[in-house]
């Protein structure tokens, strides 16, 4: 079976090294005080949990005497959990880390989020982060074209969106709803603005299968960076809400997540410069890529005119049970 798009070349959260003190001793150790006598972190993630509880472990291996809670799931049903709690002025949440950029933007602009520039700030690249710290990308997500490797012979692999209305892929193809999944609908973007709107026709005449995000992980896939079309990256990105119930114990663990030592072990590329990319693969910046995310995101007349045109293709959006 074949994919069109996949968030992550590799699963985030692989078990490292405990992390050096990135702040200078005595900053480090009095934000850890304070962070210890708060007790506790929240958070939630754009995504399944396991990954980031065993973060978790490590980081409370690091900093005895705070406690890490996870809630995972859709970032666009998320989101709207944490709207409620600021419209209701109950915070149960520090931070957020989340696909949909756009909340983070639209936070920043209602004064919702904590400006905290952490130790490594100025490595962050400026296209995943806000200029004042409000938030900033904790790891980058590329989505190049992969492949089923039990069905899909190394001389068959699609170097082109073109090669996807392929009659021998006719029934094969898998990627999450375009009107659902942001970033479906920004790869489907770029691609129908590159190839148009009949190249949309003719893959739904291929009958591709749609289905929920991440739902498919697990199978043996292997990813190819196009040579003819841009590969769509995007920063996983975090922010810590002003009103935080535990704003010391978010900082401190948001600034260890971007230490070195964590960054090199999420799987897939960091934010920072200086880290170097996952073995195998060049810097990201070294491939053939389209990185406007977040200007897409933030265009919000044309996001609902896509999903909109995008669900004439493919139906209502079904999604059953959650993230996990």
């Amino acid at each position: 079976m074949l994919r069109l798009a996949l968030r992550l070349v590799a699963a985030i959260g692989l078990p490292g090294l405990l992390a050096a003190t990135a702040l200078p001793a005595r900053a480090q150790s009095q934000l850890y005080a304070e962070a210890r006598a708060e007790g506790a972190f929240a958070f939630y993630v754009g995504g399944p949990t396991a990954p980031w509880e065993a973060k978790a472990k490590i980081f409370e291996q690091r900093y005895p005497g705070i406690k890490v809670s996870i809630t995972g799931g859709f970032s666009n049903v998320l989101d709207k959990k944490v709207d409620q709690q600021l419209k209701d002025d109950k915070l149960e949440v520090d931070a957020a880390i989340f696909q949909t950029l756009q909340d983070c933007v639209r936070w920043n602009a209602q004064g919702h989020l904590l400006s905290y520039k952490p130790q490594g700030f100025d490595a962050i690249d400026a296209s995943f982060k806000d200029p004042g710290g409000a938030f900033y990308g904790v790891m980058v997500i590329a989505m190049p074209y992969m492949v089923n490797t039990e069905h899909v012979s190394s001389g068959d692999v699609p170097d082109s969106a073109l090669d996807f209305l392929k009659p021998q892929f006719r029934g094969k193809a898998v990627t999450p709803y375009p009107a659902d999944d942001d970033a479906t609908l920004w790869l489907f973007h770029h691609v129908v603005r590159k190839y148009g709107w009949d190249w949309m026709d003719k893959y739904m005449l291929n009958k591709p299968n749609f289905t929920e995000p991440m739902k498919q992980e697990g199978k043996p896939v292997a990813s190819h960076f196009s040579t003819v079309d841009a590969t769509p990256i995007w920063p996983l990105t975090g922010a810590i809400f002003k009103k935080a119930p535990h704003p010391n114990a978010a900082r401190l663990f948001m600034g260890w997540l971007l230490e070195p030592e964590q960054q090199a072990t999420t799987g897939t590329w960091s934010v920072r410069g200086d880290v170097p990319p996952p073995a195998g693969y060049k810097p990201i910046f070294s491939y053939k890529v389209v990185n406007d995310y977040r200007d897409f995101l933030t265009n919000e007349a044309q996001v609902v005119d896509l999903r909109k045109r995008f669900e004439h293709y493919t139906g209502p959006v079904v999604n059953v049970g959650g993230v996990r």
